[in-house]
C-alpha cells in the first residue's frame, strides 16, 4: 500500500491506502496559520516537517513496515520560502491566503502583458502567486531578497529534508506563476519580474517523479527504510479531482469547505480568453482547469456567529448551521429579491481581485435572518457559477459535477447549488481527497496501478441532485446581475480599501 501525504493549510494527514481504495490507517496533526501583521499568513516549515514526520510514523506503526510501497504527496498550493546558500529558511512558509502582494497584483494584472502572462504560466495575476510574492520581497524586502540563495514551496523543502533533492513537481511549478505551462519550463519574463535567477529555484519534475529515497533523519523520524520510494507528488487541488474520481474530460469536481473550487481535468493546458481559470499540472498530459474561491463555508460561520447570534455574546446562543439552514429552506430562491456577494475574504475566482469586499444588495425591512441566511448561500453557488462560465468560456465541456465538502451534508447546500449551475450534481462516496490522489498517483508511478484513471470506477456516486426548474430559472436570472454587482462596487471597494488604515475596526 502506499502512504498518501497531504500537506494541507492547517493541518497534515497521513493516510495508507491499499490498491482497492481501500483506506487502511491514517493519522492527522495541526498547526497554526500566523498572521502577524494585516495580509500576513505564514507558518513555521519545522512545524509542518514535524506534522509530516508524526503522522506518517504514526500510519507506520499501525499497519508495519513490510506493507509499505512508498510514500507520495500532496501540497497546499502557492506557498514561498526563500532558503540560504546552506538550504536552511531564511523565513517563514508565505501560504497563499497571504495578501501582503496585493498593491502588485493589481499594477501586473492592469499592464499590457498581465493577462499573457496568466495565459502563459495557467497562474492568476493574484497576491496568492509566489512570483507577486517574489516581486514583494523585491520591492519591500531586498535585504531577504539578497540573502536567499534559492526560492521554493514548503512541499520542495520537506522533500529537501526527507530526500535530500531540491525539486518541485510540474503542478506546484505550474501554480507558482513562473513557469510557462506550455513548454514546462521556468518562464524567463515571469523570472525577470521577480527579479530572480532559474538556478535559484528547484529543478522542474514529473509529478511521478521517484525520488532515491529517505535521510538518515527522515528514515530515524518515520521508522521507514531508507530505501523507501518517494513518488514527488502535486498539488491539492489537482489530487482533489483524482481523489473523487473527477479524471476524465468533461467530468467537474466541485468541493465547499471553508472556501471552494469548481475543476475538471483535460489533455491540454489551456485558459479562457478573460483570463478568469486558473491551469495547472497533475500529469505530463492530464491538466486541471477551473476557480478556487475565497469564500465558501466560511460566509455562513460568519452569518451564524455575527447575525444570527442573539444579543448575549455566547457561542450557545446561536443557532446551528443545520437549523438556520432549515429556516433559511422555508424561503424561496432568490431570498425575496435580496442578494449577497460573499467576499469576506476576498475573491479569486473569476476576477482574481483583492480588492473585492461583501455585501448585502437590495436589503429592505420586509427581509428576515431567513433571507440572510439564504441570500449568503446562494451567493456561493453564484460565484462558483460563474468561475463554470469562465471554464466553459475555454472550450469546455461540462457533462457532469461532483461534489464534495462538509456543507454538502445539508440539503439546501445541494439543492441550491445544483440549482445555481444548472444542472444535475452527483455526490460521491467520501474520502480523503487529495490525501486519497496522492496515494492513488503515487500507485501509478510505483507500477501498483496501470493508470489514475481507476480513480473513476474507486469512487462511486452515492446520491444526484438535480436542480428544480423554477429555482433554476431564477438564478439564471440573477447571475448576471450578481456579476455586474462585482464592477459597480469596485471603484467603492477600492477607496474604502485606501481609507481602511485610517478606519480601525475597533477603539
Amino acid at each position: 500500500m502506499v502512504i498518501g501525504v497531504d500537506m494541507g493549510t492547517t493541518a497534515t494527514k497521513a493516510v495508507a491506502y491499499d490498491v482497492s481504495g481501500a483506506q487502511v490507517a491514517s493519522a492527522s496533526h495541526g498547526y497554526p496559520l500566523e498572521e502577524p501583521h494585516p495580509g500576513h499568513a505564514v507558518q513555521d516549515p519545522e512545524l509542518i516537517l514535524g506534522a509530516v514526520y508524526e503522522g506518517v510514523r504514526e500510519v507506520v506503526a499501525e499497519i508495519g513496515v513490510d506493507r509499505i510501497a512508498g510514500l507520495s504527496f500532496s501540497s497546499a498550493m502557492h506557498s514561498l520560502l526563500a532558503l540560504d546558500d546552506e538550504l536552511n529558511p531564511l523565513t517563514p512558509v508565505i501560504t497563499w491566503a497571504d495578501t501582503r502582494a496585493a498593491a502588485q497584483a493589481e499594477r501586473v494584472r492592469a499592464s499590457s502583458g498581465g493577462l499573457a502572462l496568466h495565459r502563459r504560466t495557467g497562474t492568476p495575476i493574484h497576491p496568492m502567486s509566489p512570483l507577486l510574492k517574489l516581486i514583494w520581497f523585491r520591492e519591500q524586502e531586498p535585504q531577504i531578497r539578497q540573502r536567499a540563495a534559492f526560492w521554493g514551496g514548503i512541499k520542495d523543502w520537506v522533500l529537501l529534508r526527507m530526500c535530500g533533492a531540491l525539486v518541485t513537481d510540474h503542478s506546484l511549478g505550474s501554480a507558482s506563476g513562473l513557469m510557462d505551462i506550455h513548454r514546462l519550463q521556468w518562464d524567463e519574463e515571469a523570472l525577470r519580474l521577480a527579479g530572480i535567477r532559474q538556478e535559484q529555484l528547484p529543478e522542474l519534475v514529473p509529478t511521478t517523479d521517484v525520488l532515491d529515497g529517505l535521510t538518515e533523519e527522515a528514515a530515524a523520524a518515520t521508522g521507514l527504510p531508507m530505501a523507501t520510494p518517494v513518488v514527488v507528488g502535486a498539488g491539492d487541488g489537482p489530487l482533489a479531482n483524482l481523489g473523487v474520481g473527477a479524471v476524465r474530460p468533461g467530468v467537474a469536481a466541485c468541493s465547499i469547505g471553508t472556501s471552494g473550487a469548481l475543476r475538471v481535468a483535460v489533455s491540454r493546458p489551456a485558459v479562457d480568453p478573460r483570463g478568469g481559470v486558473f491551469c495547472y499540472a497533475l500529469t505530463e498530459d492530464r491538466w486541471v482547469i477551473g476557480g478556487a474561491i475565497n469564500n465558501g463555508g466560511v460566509t455562513l460561520d460568519w452569518v451564524r456567529s455575527e447575525i444570527a447570534r442573539g444579543a448575549v455574546d455566547a457561542e450557545d446562543d446561536a443557532p446551528s448551521a443545520a437549523q438556520l439552514l432549515d429556516e433559511a429552506a422555508t424561503v424561496p430562491a432568490g431570498s425575496g429579491g435580496l442578494l449577497m456577494l460573499p467576499y469576506l475574504l476576498s475573491e479569486r475566482a473569476p476576477h482574481w481581485s483583492s480588492v473585492a469586499r461583501g455585501a448585502y444588495v437590495g436589503l429592505t425591512r420586509a427581509h428576515r435572518r431567513e433571507h440572510l441566511v439564504r441570500a449568503a448561500v446562494e451567493g456561493v453557488a453564484l460565484q462558483l457559477s460563474l468561475v463554470l462560465q469562465s471554464m466553459r468560456a475555454a472550450g469546455l465541456d461540462i457533462e457532469e459535477i461532483r461534489a464534495t465538502g462538509g456543507v454538502m451534508q445539508h440539503p439546501l447546500w445541494q439543492q441550491t447549488l445544483a440549482g445555481a449551475l444548472g444542472t444535475a450534481i452527483g455526490l460521491p462516496e467520501e474520502h480523503e481527497g487529495s490525501g486519497f490522489g496522492a496515494a492513488l498517483l503515487g500507485m501509478q508511478a510505483l507500477g501498483l496501478i496501470e493508470s489514475i484513471d481507476v480513480a473513476a470506477q474507486m469512487i462511486p456516486v452515492s446520491t444526484r441532485v438535480r436542480p428544480e426548474p423554477a429555482e433554476a430559472a431564477v438564478y439564471a436570472t440573477l447571475l448576471p446581475l450578481f456579476d455586474q454587482l462585482y464592477d459597480a462596487l469596485l471603484p467603492a471597494n477600492a477607496r474604502l480599501q485606501k481609507l481602511a488604515p485610517s478606519l480601525p475596526l475597533d477603539r
